[in-house]
């Protein structure tokens, strides 16, 4: 029997694990700046009519711009990135990722046309793409495996309080501008409220920027528990996934699903402006408190219920805690958009975002058990990857087409309500055999480990 296993910072610093003191100090910096990019992200879809006003956009137009625009570099980035990571200084690589992603952020408030909006929206994904390998792996280093699911969930809970703050903030600038219609900004000059959000939020990255400059890099863990990956390329990485294809796919699906209808929510305050009659400010007011409230507990508390089950024998707590999310997911998201009011149709929202927040806590954490830390950047880049373009390519752009080409501009709710349903059933279905072959890798790997 493995004996349990020591805290404090003097068994890290004995185990090659820096003090517990700076590793929370490095997650914390870590989730701020996850959280800056999250609100960076997020403002575009709370922003959405007045946008779509000023620069004369179409549904198809505001779905490429939600989706494609980010995901292209976001996802196809993170690769290269990741090789980097695991070879490079993670903390500098995360420095000039939020220094691009916000000049990026400042200059969508800058644009004058689809076009110019659509290489914004690039930028930040070029830049938003260098943080979470870098992350992961850093935060990896700095947990043995029985203590990494709590501060992973941390981290992840930027996922929320981004959202969340971005929901509040754009509230703000909106019943401000309603007062304050007329705006000029040095050397900008007259800018409108959309404008004046992105400008304010990008220009903080800059400062955080710095301080990654002078973090200290954690020591590589967990290395040598797999041949022939010493120095592995992305091409090693890319067999090391294959060969293991029916794992990964079946793994993969849920955190697909995840994005795919984490992101086409994206659509949700003009859901509610064209069905409920809710202002964008109102919406923006209501979800980010909802947010707030529900995704930062959440998601710590399935962090701290998988580090429990996996003391006890659990292995596969991670994905396990992932899969009850997945159907809250589901099930939510399809009621959510059909409700009879905007208050009923929030409620039913809150209960969608336990769901999501269920699985973006565990997501990471489940990954890891399939991963050496030779390649961990890499595959978590990979990852990123896979879960971006889907959530990004179909989500958002899926709603725009289907309101554009089927139902209709004033019938968004029937748009929002199918997609749970179509793209989530047969990943539902898959449940058992996914849970099957993560258990069995899982357990291969932790034996190499040991």
């Amino acid at each position: 029997m493995n004996n349990p296993p020591e805290t404090g910072s003097r068994s890290s610093a004995r185990s090659g694990y820096p003090a517990a003191g700076y590793a929370w100090y490095m997650v914390i910096l870590l989730t701020l700046a996850y959280i800056c990019s999250f609100i960076d992200r997020f403002m575009l879809g709370l922003l959405v009519e007045p946008i779509k006003a000023d620069l004369e956009l179409t549904d198809t137009q505001l779905g490429l711009l939600l989706g494609p625009a980010f995901a292209i570099f976001y996802a196809t980035m993170g690769l290269p990135l990741g090789w980097l990571a695991d070879r490079k200084r993670r903390s500098w690589i995360v420095a000039a990722g939020i220094t691009i992603w916000s000049a990026a952020t400042v200059a969508s408030g800058l644009v004058k046309n689809f076009f110019q909006m659509f290489i914004a929206r690039m930028s930040v994904g070029i830049g938003e793409a260098a943080l979470s390998p870098c992350a992961i792996s850093m935060i990896s280093d700095s947990f043995p495996r029985e203590r990494r699911a709590k501060p992973i969930a941390f981290y992840t809970m930027a996922v929320s309080i981004g959202a969340a703050l971005a929901s509040l903030f754009s509230a703000t600038v909106l019943v401000w501008a309603k007062s304050n219609p007329g705006v000029s900004l040095p050397l900008v000059g007259p800018v409108s409220a959309w404008q004046l959000a992105f400008i304010a939020v990008g220009l903080p990255g800059f400062f955080l920027a710095l301080l990654f400059f002078i973090l200290r890099e954690p020591t590589r863990q967990e290395m040598g528990s797999s041949k022939g990956l010493g120095n592995a390329s992305l091409l090693d990485t890319l067999k090391f996934i294959l060969v293991r294809w029916k794992t990964f796919g079946s793994f993969l699906s849920i955190f697909c699903l995840m994005t795919t209808i984490a992101y086409s929510q994206g659509w949700c305050a003009a859901l509610f402006m064209r069905t409920w009659g809710w202002e964008a400010s109102k919406y923006a007011l209501v979800n980010g408190i909802v947010l707030l409230v529900i995704g930062p507990a959440t998601v710590n508390l399935s962090g701290w219920l998988c580090d429990r089950w996996y003391n006890r024998g659990v292995t596969d707590a991670a994905l396990r805690i992932a899969v009850i999310g997945a159907f809250i997911m589901v099930i939510t998201g399809v009621i959510a958009p059909l409700m009879p009011s905007g208050t009923t149709a929030m409620l039913m929202f809150a209960a969608n975002a336990v769901g999501l927040a269920m699985i973006t806590a565990t997501g990471v954490t489940a990954l890891l058990n399939l991963t050496p830390g030779e390649i961990r950047a890499q595959v978590v880049a990979f990852y990123y990857m896979a879960i971006s373009l889907t959530g990004l390519l179909l989500g958002p752009t899926t709603v725009g087409i289907l309101t554009d080409q089927v139902f209709g501009e004033q019938n968004l709710k029937y748009s929002l309500a199918l997609l749970p349903l179509v793209y989530g059933l047969p990943v539902l279905l898959l449940v058992p055999v996914t849970l099957r072959l993560y258990a069995k890798s899982c357990a291969k790997l932790l034996q190499s480990r040991d």
